[in-house]
Formats: C-alpha cells, structure tokens, sequence
C-alpha cells in the first residue's frame, strides 16, 4: 500500500531502483534499458502528480516531511518536504527527465546504458535539491548535480568542442560554490545544525548577513546564470546533446532562482535588501545584453541559450521585488521557461536529428514541407515573446506588476526584454518557416513523428493551461510566498 507522506521517498528512490536494475542489464539489450529506464521516471512523475493532487494548498509550510537522523550525533538529518514554493520545480523536474529520455531513443546509439543512469543520476540529484531541508545537503545535491552533466555534454556532445564546454560548465558553476561551502560551515558552528527549519528562526548580524548572503550570491548567480558568469550556458548549451540542452535549460538554470527563493531571502532578509542595487544592476545588464546578443547569433542553439540568460534574468528582477506578485511571478515565470525554453531546443533537436546542422542559413521555407512542425515552432515562439494565453505572458506580466511597485525605472528596463525578444523569436521564425528552400543543403523532408508529437504534447498542454488558467496554479503557491514575504518584514 502507498504511503502518501512518503510520497518524496519513493520519488527520490524510483531513479536509484532504476540504476540498480540498468546496472544488471547487458548493454546489448538497448530497448529493455530503455523502457527500464523510461519506467522508472514515469513512476517518479505519477507521484509527484499524487503529492501535487494532496497538496494542502491553504497550509504554507512543509508539507510530506520524511525525517531520517543521518549523523545524529554531529545534530544532521536527512530531511524531505516541500511546499508550494518548490512543488512546481519539483514537477518540471520529474516532467522533463522522461521527456528527454524520449528524445534520445534514436538518436543516442553510444554507451547508452551510460546515458540513461547518467540521465537518472541527475534526476536523483535535482529532486534532492529542491526537496532536502538542510543546507549542508542541499548544498551536496546542489554540486553533484555537474558530475552527470559534465558527462553527458562530455561525452554525448554533438560537436568537437564538447570537452571544452563540459569544462566551462563544470568550473564556471564550481568555483562560484566553494565559499558557499565555507560559509555553511561557518553557519554550522555558529547554530550548531544546518537544518533549514531551525535556521529560519535565528538571526544573523547584519555583517555577517553581508558576507553569509554574497557567498550564496556567488553560488546561485553561476546557475541562473548573470552576467559575468553566464559565458559556460551559450556553450554547453551548443555542445550538448538535444537532451541535455532540454534538461539544462528546464531545470539547471532553476536551481539558482530557486536558491535565492529558498535561501538568501528568508535567511539573510536584511542583507537580501541591502544588496538590491546590486541585484538590479547585475540583472538588467544581463536582459539587454544578452537580448541583442540573441540577434547576431547564426547557430540555433544559441540563440535560445541567450534568450534563455535574459528570461532568466527577469526572473531574479521579481524575486527581489520583495512583494506577493512579483515573487509569485518569478516562480510561475520559471515553471513557464522550463516548458518554453525546453520546447524550442526540442525544435532545433527535430531538424539537427535530420540534417545534422543548427546553422540557421541552411533552412528555409519549412513551412510548406513541414506543417506540423513549423505550427509547434509557431506556438512556442509566441510563448517566448510572452504573447497573451500563453505562460509566460502570465509570468512576466506578474514579475512586471510587482516590480513596478518598487521601482518604475528597472521595470521599464526590465520590459524592454520582450521588444527585443519580439524582434529575434519573430525573424529566427521567419528565416526557418518562409522564403525559398533551400534544396542544395536539404532534399528530404520529414515532418513530426508521433513520438515527437507525445514529447511536445505535455508541454504545449502545461504552456497553455498556465496561459489561460494561472490561478490553478498560483493557489499552490500563494500560501508559501506569503510565509516568505511574513519572514522578510517580520
């Protein structure tokens, strides 16, 4: 019988019994690995759906708490919960993972047995990370999340250069983590635990705030990532295997807006203020910057990756509104780039597959070979300059709203984001969808194939039903975001 508050449980342990089973699979029987393997994060999927249907929307703390004493004796446990606030990360988490495992069925013909526990290790590590309620564990689940990444860009890379953007990805994100881990150490010794319910009721001094929430800043700004610390995702990104892009742009970029969320802001309220200026600075470079970046890109794969710096950037804007809307915001903006960034290198996955080339001057005039596909390409080009009934208008229409209760001018800089990301999402589309084809590069036309279609279909479903329908969202949310801002004045 399922237990149902140990529901985060069985979701962190479906992807381990998932390995332990691949493990005694002979790699010559690549579709039981497969299924074996699709199975397994399907299985995670179902839960989360069933914690989703639980879920006390009107109870703000954490709900489906599993204690186990790890080290009691240094006062560490393994801890599991969640609220409203990481619900959505965890369901993108365990949505995307299958998703990708779908799009590599034909496409990955190399050490596949590999790739899939290399794909279920990273499943493992990112629910840890937005479920584990202490921070030394968090931390763990936070860094180990690059050793699969950096092997499936390292070695399932698409390009010659994948060596060298695994190692961009891995050190660029690593180096901004290593005070953070001083600094956890250094809160150990002055709380004498690092679970994260205890620490939301001690009070830092303002010095310490400083130094503790720079740190941190340190460590989630690589993530999201801001400039100067974004160069590592233009290049993984183009490296990396379509998978990969997915999973990267889906849920690895979460993990630093979800640690400003979870951590700096409750923790370290005063220096979270203190350091605005700085916050808005750093993140309006990055929306205008890499917004104009995006329109001088020739390679596909690249162009989404830049707009994907600015989207996110926009993110972090709402989050340190400090207000309901504009964190609310931030969270429903990121749920809706987990399923918009995601579709659009699925697209540029469905013609690499084919052609072998992301160089946006070898296409042209899909339209009238591949309707199917130019419509999904339509849809989710719309969602990426925020159009209305899409999720991301709904996103950013939020993000806007609550940061234009603080301050006009950064919300005005904020929004010219979705005039430039107008201009690249409409002319990438118009280069890809109208003109001549171009027959001296490409003879055979195929357009989507089921499988295509059902990877496409749960993100196309959740990009509209965020658009049209948020409030069945938002009141997942609300409860949590409320205890937060309580947690920031009080």
């Amino acid at each position: 019988m399922l237990n149902i508050n140990n529901l985060l449980l069985y979701i962190l342990l479906f992807p381990l019994s998932g390995i332990l089973v691949l493990i005694f699979i002979p790699s010559k029987e690549e579709h039981l690995l497969k299924i074996v393997a699709l199975n397994s994060t399907f299985l995670s999927f179902f839960c989360s759906i069933l914690i989703w249907f639980f879920f006390n929307k009107s109870f703000g703390s954490f709900q489906f708490v599993t204690k186990i004493n790890w080290f009691p004796e240094l006062n560490l446990s393994f801890t599991l919960g969640l609220d409203g606030i990481s619900l959505f990360f965890l369901l993108l988490t365990t949505l995307l993972i299958p998703l990708c495992l779908l799009t590599s069925w034909n496409s990955v013909t190399t050490h596949l047995k590999e790739f899939l526990i290399a794909f279920l290790i990273l499943e493992f590590f990112l629910i840890g990370a937005f479920c584990v309620l202490d921070l030394l564990l968090f931390y763990i689940f936070f860094e180990s999340v690059l050793i699969p990444m950096f092997l499936i860009v390292g070695i399932w890379g698409s390009r010659d250069r994948e060596i060298l953007a695994a190692y961009y990805f891995f050190l660029y994100t690593l180096l901004g983590s290593v005070l953070m881990l001083l600094s956890i150490i250094y809160i150990y010794s002055q709380v004498g635990t690092t679970n994260y319910e205890v620490l939301l009721t001690f009070s830092f001094s303002e010095l310490e705030q400083k130094f503790l929430w720079f740190t941190f800043f340190l460590a989630f700004a690589s993530k999201v990532p801001m400039v100067p610390v974004h160069l590592w995702l233009p290049e993984a990104h183009v490296e990396a295997p379509t998978s990969g892009s997915v999973i990267l742009a889906g849920v690895l970029l979460k993990l630093g807006t979800y640690g400003f969320i979870r951590f700096s802001l409750p923790l370290f309220p005063f220096a979270s203020f203190f350091f605005t200026p700085l916050v808005y600075t750093v993140a309006l470079i990055g929306i205008i910057y890499t917004s104009f970046t995006a329109i001088r890109q020739s390679d596909f794969k690249r162009i989404i990756a830049y707009t994907s710096i600015a989207h996110m950037n926009l993110v972090i804007l709402g989050i340190f509104s400090f207000n309901t809307i504009g964190i609310e915001g931030a969270i429903l903006q990121s749920l809706s780039h987990g399923f918009v960034a995601s579709a659009l290198f699925l697209v540029i996955g469905v013609v690499y597959d084919r052609y072998k080339t992301r160089l946006v001057q070898y296409y042209g005039g899909l339209a009238s070979v591949m309707p199917l596909y130019i419509f999904i390409f339509l849809f989710f080009t719309l969602a990426n300059i925020s159009f209305p009934g899409t999720s991301s208008f709904v996103g950013e229409f939020l993000i806007l709203i609550g940061s234009f209760q603080v301050n006009t001018t950064i919300t005005f800089l904020g929004a010219t984001s979705v005039v430039i990301g107008g201009a690249y999402s409409l002319w990438l589309f118009n280069r890809i969808a109208y003109g001549n084809i171009k027959t001296q590069y490409t003879t055979k036309f195929l357009d989507l194939s089921l499988r295509e279609v059902v990877v496409f279909g749960p993100l196309l479903i959740g990009t509209l039903l965020v658009g049209v329908y948020p409030n069945f969202f938002l009141t997942s949310i609300h409860s949590s975001v409320n205890n937060l801002i309580e947690l920031l004045y009080f």
